[in-house]
């Protein structure tokens, strides 16, 4: 590995375009596949951890609980204010299989630590907020935009399988975690209530909770 290439992994050239390529098309594979060549390319190209959000929180125990704090409270206002608020059906039908189906539970726990937690976060706050820096600038109007171009991606990933109600539930999500990371540049605290947002959902679905909690507020 030459000295330069490094330079080329994190610029806008032939071999950066190429790895921005090559990192997205494990999207085949799903969100934790991305991840991983993002940790790839974070190490080969010497972009420091902390660019994509890899740093030591202050408190571990702290921004754990802050987090899944966070995620909670964001899963109960989504499924008992916002998304009735746009006339959401209260059951998410594209999971409803899960309901009373313990068979169900491994795959999904792995696919909300690893997928959610780990895989979205990586991408489309650390990498993504790292990529997008580097193009638009670091200032308060680059980091709005940022912030909304993250959010948009992030809403649109979640059409195939959560149709618009997905969408619309991952738009206001990514907009919450992506100005959380705008400020503070941490992924530790949002993993933790990315992964609590979803644990709670698929609480609410197992136990069939839903439209109960979708009725709080509006009757």
């Amino acid at each position: 590995m030459t000295e330069d290439f490094p330079r080329q992994l994190r610029g806008f050239g032939p071999v950066g375009i190429l790895s921005i390529l090559v990192i997205f098309s494990g999207s085949i594979l799903g969100p934790p596949l991305i991840a991983v060549l993002v940790l790839v390319w974070a190490k080969w190209s010497e972009t420091p951890w902390s660019e994509i959000g890899y740093v030591r929180p202050r408190s571990w125990l702290g921004s754990t609980l802050g987090g899944a704090a966070l995620g909670i409270a964001l899963k109960l206002l989504m499924k008992a204010v916002v998304m009735p608020l746009l006339g959401a059906d209260p059951i998410n039908q594209a999971y409803h299989y899960v309901a009373g189906n313990p068979a169900a539970l491994p795959w999904m726990f792995f696919a909300i630590v690893v997928g959610a937690g780990f895989g979205e976060e990586t991408v489309f706050r650390g990498y993504m907020f790292e990529r997008l820096g580097k193009l638009l600038g670091t200032g308060a109007a680059a980091k709005v935009a940022t912030v909304l171009i993250t959010s948009t991606l992030f809403a649109l990933g979640h059409y195939s399988t959560q149709g618009l109600a997905g969408v619309e539930q991952a738009g206001v999500t990514g907009l919450v975690f992506g100005a959380i990371f705008a400020v503070t540049g941490r992924l530790w605290m949002i993993m933790c209530a990315h992964v609590a947002f979803d644990f709670l959902a698929l609480a609410l679905i197992y136990w069939e909770l839903e439209t109960a909690v979708a009725h709080w507020v509006f009757k």
